[in-house]
């Protein structure tokens, strides 16, 4: 609490003169402001929410089997390879070094992180799309709850005629790269996809690709 000091008067040591004003000093008792500063401190302690940590799902393939080579990649499947410089190429069904049973052999195509890259996904993933779009109209309309929503968008994501979608990375790619295709790959509903190791192929591939 503020208390208030009387100083000397004008009359001081038995002396006359002109009356003066007293003079008063002021002092501030501080601590009933400590007891408010730790009720405060109390109370932003017990409100706040601590950061969580964050987690994403990513699938990884099941090891293959020495013994039994892996089947060829499904025609509906779509391989991305992250490289330096922010830069992702991209090639369907399956990697041929040399041309195969009439087919090319595999060539790269550059997209671009951002409206390029979201753009080629939704047109992909076009099944996978439309299903989603048809199920969230009927929970608008109340044709269904959410958690029938929920479920029907996984069997969804999940329909064996969706396209596979494949992520590799060499070791000149930023972890940060993976991470948002990634999240394209969530913000375009694609729900079957899985990082693996790169092979050697790929990569004198996009070497090729990148001197260019």
């Amino acid at each position: 609490m503020a208390e208030l000091g009387e100083g000397s008067g004008s009359h001081a040591h038995g002396k006359k003169g002109p009356v003066r004003a007293k003079k008063q000093s002021t002092r501030v008792d501080m601590t009933p402001m400590v007891d408010l500063a730790f009720l405060l401190l109390t109370f932003f302690v017990l409100t706040s929410t601590f950061s969580k940590p964050k987690t994403m799902e990513i699938t990884f393939p099941v090891p293959p089997d020495k013994n039994n080579p892996p089947p060829p990649m499904k025609v509906n499947g779509y391989t991305f390879l992250l490289t330096k410089d922010n830069r992702v190429f991209w090639y369907s069904g399956e990697f041929k070094d040399a041309p195969k049973n009439g087919l090319p052999a595999t060539t790269l195509t550059e997209v671009k992180f951002g409206e390029d890259l979201n753009k080629l996904l939704l047109d992909k993933n076009d099944l996978v799309e439309k299903a989603i779009l048809e199920l969230k109209k009927k929970r608008l309309n109340k044709e269904i709850e959410d958690t029938t929503y929920k479920r029907l968008a996984v069997d969804a994501k999940g329909d064996p005629k969706s396209p596979f979608f494949v992520i590799k990375a060499d070791d000149k790619a930023v972890y940060r790269n993976l991470i948002d295709l990634i999240d394209e790959f969530n913000i375009c509903n694609v729900g079957k996809y899985a990082v693996t190791d790169i092979m050697m192929s790929e990569i004198n591939l996009i070497n090729q690709a990148t001197k260019e």
